[in-house]
């Protein structure tokens, strides 16, 4: 009997995602585990695998199709012989063609082992049927406790939040509506004003039109919170990092032996992450709706990466504990996850300052944008060799640009200078810095 493949769950408020693209054919052998499609959703794009080894009976989506959490989607005949031709194994189990299997099924959950009967689905498409992945307790707002939380961080009553998901349950995309609505009300005194209408730019000439990935539009829809939101300043400054650089390539051979990569993007995350101890505020939040500021008392400190699919931020747990050789090899895993697309969720959450280094395209310097619900970012440019008067002449010396960008409600221009000065005298002190604690 084939066996249904179903989507999986894909973590606490992702309902479904994009199919980037069909990995098997319709009579394949595949292994256990073996990947059957790459899926794309708000933050990364993952490979879905089989379940059972056999032959893939159908496939009933394609690339660019919108699949739901539950729905179907590829059969697979288990047990067949994987040596068998995919025509002969079609002609003996008497399978209809690809294109038989009725369509992802949406309109029927199946059974589901929670003592609280499943609602039944909405008729709209977009509400397709949840496995038993769930098995949440009755609440009188359906929103998971992820969900509730993220809302309180952006400021949004739950209540007043409408969802789209099974049943009416709230997803973490509903809160981020709200949230702009909120935002676009505010700063229109009082009634959502929505941007103007384009013009027909087709009028002067040839245009093409291409559609943002799902990684492209979540990231625009953060950062027009994060620069709503957030009254953003930026404070500019150097560290001459000439004993550095020598350090950093005297020791590099040996974090290279450890599997990582001696960057000044992780001599930053160190830096970061000891300056965060001393100055506490800057890995704060701001809870405007409770009128308090939320102090972490962990350091996990994201790192900014450029991938063909968008900007993605992984974050380094427990920054502060771990030293430069252990922070060249994470960053370096987390960077090539992210550039392959394997970053799961949990892996770009829970930061609490942000380090983006544009150090390696160029640029003197530049305005990073606070990475909401966060309230500081520092941002790395090109270092260059710059004369500076020492001793009554100059001297040539390797200089670093930072940017530090910060959200005024909670850090004042004094502690900012302050902290940025902080981390610029780390870095032109290198005999402070450790490669082994």
């Amino acid at each position: 009997m084939a066996v249904e493949i179903k989507l999986p769950v894909l973590g606490e408020g992702v309902d479904a995602g994009t199919v980037a693209g069909v990995l098997v054919t319709a009579g394949d052998s595949v292994e256990a585990d073996a990947p059957l499609i790459e899926l794309e959703t708000d933050k990364a794009v993952i490979e879905v695998p089989a379940t059972e080894a056999g032959v893939v009976a159908s496939l009933p989506v394609k690339a660019g199709d919108t699949v739901a959490v539950g729905q179907v989607i590829a059969t697979i005949e288990p047990g067949a012989a994987v040596e068998e031709p995919a025509a002969e194994q079609q002609q003996q189990r008497g399978d209809p063609p690809p294109s038989a299997p009725a369509p992802p099924v949406v309109t029927a959950p199946p059974p589901a082992p929670p003592p609280a009967a499943q609602p039944p689905p909405a008729p709209a498409p977009a509400a397709p049927a949840p496995a038993d992945e769930f098995n949440l307790p009755e609440w009188p707002i359906p929103a998971t406790p992820n969900t509730r939380r993220f809302a309180r961080e952006l400021g949004v009553d739950v209540t007043a939040v409408q969802g789209t998901g099974n049943g009416g349950r709230i997803l973490s995309g509903d809160v981020v509506r709200t949230a702009r609505s909120m935002l676009e009300a505010a700063g229109s005194g009082g009634s959502a004003a929505a941007p103007p209408p384009l013009p027909d730019f087709s009028r002067w000439g040839r245009i093409d039109r291409e559609p943002m990935s799902g990684i492209r539009r979540t990231t625009a829809t953060h950062l027009s919170i994060s620069w709503t939101a957030i009254p953003h300043v930026t404070q500019h400054d150097e560290a001459d990092v000439t004993e550095l650089e020598r350090l950093r390539k005297r020791f590099g051979p040996r974090v290279q032996e450890a599997g990582g990569k001696l960057t000044m993007t992780a001599i930053a995350v160190r830096v970061a992450a000891s300056a965060l101890r001393v100055f506490p505020r800057f890995a704060s939040s701001v809870d405007m709706a409770g009128r308090e500021v939320i102090l972490k008392r962990y350091t996990n400190v994201g790192v900014a990466v450029d991938t063909d699919r968008g900007l993605l931020v992984p974050v380094i747990r427990d920054a502060d504990r771990k030293n430069v050789t252990e922070l060249s090899v994470e960053i370096g895993h987390l960077a090539a996850r992210a550039r392959d697309g394997k970053l799961t969720l949990e892996e770009m959450q829970g930061g609490c300052f942000t380090i983006t280094n544009l150090g390696g395209l160029g640029g003197t310097a530049f305005t990073p944008i606070v990475n909401y619900p966060e309230v500081a970012i520092l941002g790395m440019s090109r270092s260059r060799i710059t004369p500076v008067h020492r001793d009554g002449g100059f001297v040539p010396r390797l200089m670093l640009p930072l940017s530090l960008s910060y959200d005024h409600r909670v850090i004042d221009g004094a502690d900012a200078v302050r902290f940025l000065r902080w981390i610029v005298e780390a870095l032109q002190t290198p005999f402070l810095l450790s490669l082994e604690g």
